[in-house]
């Protein structure tokens, strides 16, 4: 493009960078307002990138919102600015991210961008609860080191400067697994395509066979391995522009559990089958628009996800499944450091008659309502909507004693919050349980400490309609 000159640009682009210098340093959000004035340009004569020992340094002009050579309008600076280091720190790949921009005539402007790195390699010990999560361990099992997975894992965050991934676990203790992912998501000289690629082999001496009246796990316990599970699989994702990306993925799956577990004395329906073992292919579909200041720990933006999958080749009987997931979460930031969040997920799998291997829903992962985290809650359908409200109550920074360059600092940020959550978990009369078919909701009050690399510790003090309240955990870690 061509820069078109204006008389008044010289003192609009001046007011605008002496903003940036004296402001535009903070990481997750800014507060400055550029001077308006849409007829001027700029022209970006150059893009410096600092910092970077082994990104690649398209990969991060990829996340830019201009090239060299583009001619941006005046007013429109700032927001192009942020919108590129919120791009550019979102990659996960660096702790700090700064865009400056310097200009070099009335006319012509260069940008900055000044990265460090995070730490890429990780050849840790490994300590892994086979629990749903951490309150369950602590509460219903008593904090039993037996219900632990130990061994070593090796990871590299950024292995050949593209930001793939590649990561190999090797566990034994509770359960017995051996697994390896590689993911490159810049697989194409367009840095628009990429691949992943899978595979876990695991053994467990116990398992969840059923879900009892009262919403409890019961697990099948005898002695040695009672359960063996394969899974390998691929993908390929494509990414247009900034914030959509799709993947669409097949994996291989074969379980094999103690042939006792299937019988009317445990759980004829684990399978829905006589059978003790089986194989399955899965088919997923997976869509995320992504846009927030800060892909890890969001205070502004938006995100929307949904994710259809198709298990086994037929479309009743055994463990045919089709499953719909959507999930949409806002993000607003307001003044004086409060923010607030709401979130809607729905869950849906056809047909309504589905093995137990299939009723996992609430209660698993993420799906689940602050003050139930000891409950499981089975079905073929649900919907839960959580709002949050958040203040900022400090931010800071501890000098790292160790001399590591790439940690030079240890940054932590303490949020107070309130939430209320609400769901349904819907599931066939046959396998109703007290929480199943009604209205569930929750409530509370906490904290959260944003430390290193976003990783991030949740203080939550909920309460339930059951009249159960208590002081429940929750651990983000992002490496």
């Amino acid at each position: 493009m061509h820069c078109v000159k204006h008389p008044g640009s010289l003192f609009t682009a001046m007011a605008l960078l002496f903003s940036f210098f004296c402001k535009a340093q903070v990481l997750p959000q800014t507060t400055i307002q550029p001077v308006k004035d849409s007829a001027g340009k700029l022209l970006v004569t150059k893009i410096f990138i600092k910092g970077n020992k082994r990104t690649k340094n398209y990969i991060i002009l990829r996340e830019m919102k201009f090239r060299e050579g583009d001619s941006i309008i005046t007013a429109n600076l700032y927001d192009l600015i942020e919108q590129s280091r919120a791009l550019v720190y979102n990659t996960t790949l660096f702790s700090e991210v700064t865009v400056t921009p310097t200009l070099v005539s009335a006319s012509e402007l260069t940008v900055e961008v000044k990265v460090l790195e995070k730490i890429y390699i990780y050849p840790t010990p490994q300590f892994k609860l086979v629990d749903r999560n951490l309150n369950d361990w602590l509460k219903t099992y008593h904090a039993d080191f037996n219900r632990v997975e130990y061994g070593a894992k090796f990871a590299h965050y950024n292995l050949s400067g593209r930001g793939d991934k590649l990561r190999l676990y090797l566990l034994n203790g509770y359960a017995r697994a051996a697994s390896f992912t590689y993911n490159a998501p810049y697989s194409n000289g367009a840095l628009t395509e990429g691949f992943s690629v899978t595979g876990t082999y695991a053994q467990s001496r116990r398992f969840n066979y059923k879900t009892d009246y009262n919403n409890k796990s019961l697990e099948f316990n005898k002695p040695g391995f009672v359960k063996n599970m394969l899974t390998v699989g691929a993908s390929y994702q494509r990414r247009r522009g900034f914030f959509k990306k799709n993947v669409y993925a097949v994996y291989y799956n074969y379980v094999n559990v103690n042939d006792s577990a299937i019988t009317a004395a445990y759980n004829p329906n684990y399978f829905n089958s006589s059978k003790s073992s089986k194989g399955y292919f899965d088919f997923q579909y997976d869509y995320l628009y992504s846009k927030t200041n800060n892909v890890n720990y969001p205070l502004e933006g938006r995100i929307f996800r949904f994710t259809a999958l198709k298990r086994g080749f037929e479309f009743k009987g055994g463990i045919n499944m089709l499953w719909l997931n959507s999930s949409h979460i806002k993000f607003w930031n307001h003044t004086k450091n409060w923010y607030s969040s709401f979130e809607i997920i729905g869950d849906l799998k056809l047909p309504f008659h589905q093995a137990y291997i299939n009723q996992s829903q609430i209660g698993y992962k993420d799906l689940y309502l602050r003050g139930l985290e000891y409950y499981v809650i089975d079905g073929v359908a649900a919907a839960i909507g959580k709002y949050t409200v958040k203040k900022k109550l400090v931010s800071f920074n501890i000098p790292f004693p160790f001399g590591i360059k790439k940690i030079p600092r240890l940054p932590f940020t303490i949020m107070a919050k309130a939430y209320t959550d609400a769901g349904f978990g819907y599931n066939k009369d046959e396998f109703q349980t007290k929480l199943n078919n009604r209205l569930l909701y929750t409530g509370g009050f906490g904290f959260d400490i944003i430390g290193l690399y976003d990783t991030t510790l949740r203080l939550e003090y909920s309460f339930n309609q059951l009249g159960e309240k208590g002081l429940f955990l929750h651990a983000k870690a992002l490496f």
